[in-house]
């Protein structure tokens, strides 16, 4: 990219493979790792976003409702190169009410999301008719933005929903929908298109690998391989997990995921997250999107517990929509009618909140220790969470 210094600014030449940023991971599944991205990094994701995310003109507004030390934050440097504006909200986070009163004053904004605030935002929109004309993208990612959630903000919103797949890793720079693809899949009926997270950005490739790394055919699913110039240096001062992750020359994602024949990739579960009962493979995604077509299920978040005859038995923890109940039996009867009997949940654990990041990543680790702690008396409470 080409920046201009204004008069007796003087602008160093930097190496391409000079450090530029330390980006440390988000910690869900471990101790968060810092991701070493050079500036040949941060030049490949401007280009990609710019060409095929959304194209940034001059004028256009970047509001920064998501933390700045993630997806926001890497945002800001197409941003700056096509010459758009900042927008930091005064309370520093995500409110809906100020979302839209600064989408009103600033043109053309677009917005970095995670599916939580989505969600929140068009709960708003709904009970507000706020009017949101100036908006001009939102583009989700962060975390499984599930087909409920996705047709929801369709409907009230409009073509204005982008879609991402990336990690610091490889900085937001994977995959990509944009508005007008997720619109068109969703005008057409292309529930495939809708729960994929679009094709490899340009300058990036993936494939799909077994455990010994050998590339599976479309439709077979294995883990998600990338290799392309936005894919880390490694990470700070740990050898062994950069080894390890970039391994035969390409960034293995740690997601599970399959290719169609348009090249489209749709995410399955990250492989950590298998549930491995009786021998079959359980894709935690898969029993929570059925789970979340239930009228009375607002959030929930599917993991394994130990079983001595299976291995791991699956268990759901579930956030009921305000006003509403249901019961177990009712929620199993829900999954037998739409899922294989053996991933059905084996146990429900009602809670009033997921556990998240500042990032809307649910703290699946805390939930394990919820399990551990409460397993005895996992059908009979409901569970109050203090988040901080």
């Amino acid at each position: 990219m080409a920046l201009f210094a204004g008069p007796g600014v003087q602008l160093a030449d930097v190496a391409e493979d000079a450090l530029a940023w330390l980006f440390y991971t988000s910690g869900t599944t471990g101790k968060p790792k810092g991701v070493m991205l050079s500036h040949q990094n941060l030049t490949a994701m401007y280009w990609a976003y710019s060409s095929a995310v959304s194209r940034i003109v001059p004028g256009d507004s970047l509001i920064h409702a998501a933390p700045m030390s993630h997806g926001s934050g890497l945002y800001i440097v197409p941003h700056i190169a096509e010459g758009a504006s900042q927008v930091i909200p005064s309370s520093g986070g995500f409110n809906a009410a100020e979302l839209v009163e600064l989408v009103a004053a600033h043109p053309r904004t677009s917005l970095f999301a995670a599916p939580t605030m989505l969600n929140r935002l068009v709960e708003y929109v709904r009970r507000s008719r706020a009017d949101l004309s100036n908006l001009k993208v939102i583009v989700c990612g962060g975390a499984p933005l599930y087909l409920e959630d996705e047709v929801a903000a369709l409907d009230c919103l409009g073509a204005k929903i982008a879609q991402i797949y990336g990690q610091g890793e490889s900085p937001m720079t994977i995959t990509a929908q944009t508005s007008a693809e997720i619109s068109g899949a969703h005008a057409a009926s292309d529930l495939g298109g809708l729960a994929s997270v679009g094709r490899a950005l340009p300058g990036v490739e993936i494939r799909i690998a077994d455990t010994n790394d050998d590339s599976l055919p479309v439709g077979e699913i294995g883990e998600v391989l990338v290799r392309s110039s936005a894919v880390m240096q490694g990470y700070w001062s740990n050898p062994e997990a950069s080894a390890v992750t970039l391994r035969n020359g390409w960034l293995h994602t740690g997601d599970v995921g399959c290719m169609d024949q348009r090249g489209r990739l749709t995410l399955k579960d990250r492989s950590k997250e298998t549930i491995i009962s009786g021998g079959s493979n359980v894709y935690p995604r898969e029993v929570e999107d059925a789970l979340l077509r239930h009228p009375a299920v607002a959030e929930v978040s599917v993991l394994g517990r130990s079983h001595p005859d299976w291995g791991e038995e699956v268990v759901a923890v579930v956030v009921r929509k305000a006003r509403t109940q249901v019961t177990m039996s009712e929620l199993d009867q829900w999954c037998l009618r739409r899922i294989a009997r053996f991933k059905r949940p084996k146990a429900y654990l009602f809670v009033e909140a997921l556990p998240r990041n500042a990032n809307g990543k649910v703290l699946k680790a805390a939930l394990r220790d919820l399990l551990a702690k409460r397993g005895e008396e996992l059908n009979a409470r409901t569970w109050r969470w203090k988040l901080a």
